[in-house]
């Protein structure tokens, strides 16, 4: 298995903790991506993946994969250890559910913010920006983080009692919330000590 990504950034990073909490990091080897440079959108990664984006899971067989969800979900499958995407059918939907709300109001609207109304990743890779929109998707990501200190305030982690690939994507999410100059105020008590005890894990401390 091979993983084309560029480390530190957000969806790279949830891949690279979702293979950390299954102890297989070492099952995967690991291709750079010069992103800053342009490479992703270069024919020769087109053809990997035609959104242009990282991570890429490429498989033993010459398959890819993108997308983060279905990175994960194939790792969760995959390899032993505790199951990240759910095991029954409600706690499985539930983790999706949650999932896909750090992912909307969180992570995704974070990015939008950053590439639009900020100087993002530079002129050069930064071809099309619409401001307005950006500060809207800021908006919208500063209302998640309410919304995630309310569910924290009621369950341990984001999908409820165990952690999960909902926790991830709303710590990737954070962290490139910090990255974009969007703090978490001080009043989000639960949310910046939910914050806290997830960055302690053996996957994200190291």
């Amino acid at each position: 298995m091979k993983i084309y990504d560029i480390e530190n950034f957000p969806n790279p990073l949830r891949v690279r903790i979702a293979l950390a909490e299954k102890g297989a990091t070492d099952n995967v080897e690991f291709i750079p991506v010069d992103v800053m440079n342009g490479e992703h959108r270069t024919a020769a990664f087109l053809a990997k993946n035609p959104q242009a984006s990282v991570p890429v899971l490429e498989l033993d067989d010459g398959t890819y994969i993108s997308e983060c969800s279905a990175i994960i979900e194939y790792i969760d499958t995959e390899f032993a250890g505790v199951p990240l995407t759910g095991t029954s059918p409600k706690e499985r939907a539930i983790i999706s559910m949650m999932q896909k709300r750090a992912e909307l109001q969180v992570l995704d609207a974070v990015g939008t913010y950053f590439h639009h109304a900020t100087d993002g990743l530079g002129p050069a890779l930064e071809t099309y920006q619409n401001k307005e929109w950006g500060i809207k998707q800021g908006e919208k990501a500063r209302q998640g983080l309410v919304y995630f200190n309310q569910v924290l305030g009621n369950s341990q982690f984001v999908a409820g009692d165990k952690f999960s690939v909902a926790d991830i994507t709303l710590f990737a999410g954070l962290v490139f919330a910090g990255f974009a100059q969007i703090t978490i105020p001080s009043e989000l008590t639960h949310l910046i000590a939910w914050q806290e005890n997830i960055a302690k894990r053996p996957s994200i401390a190291g």
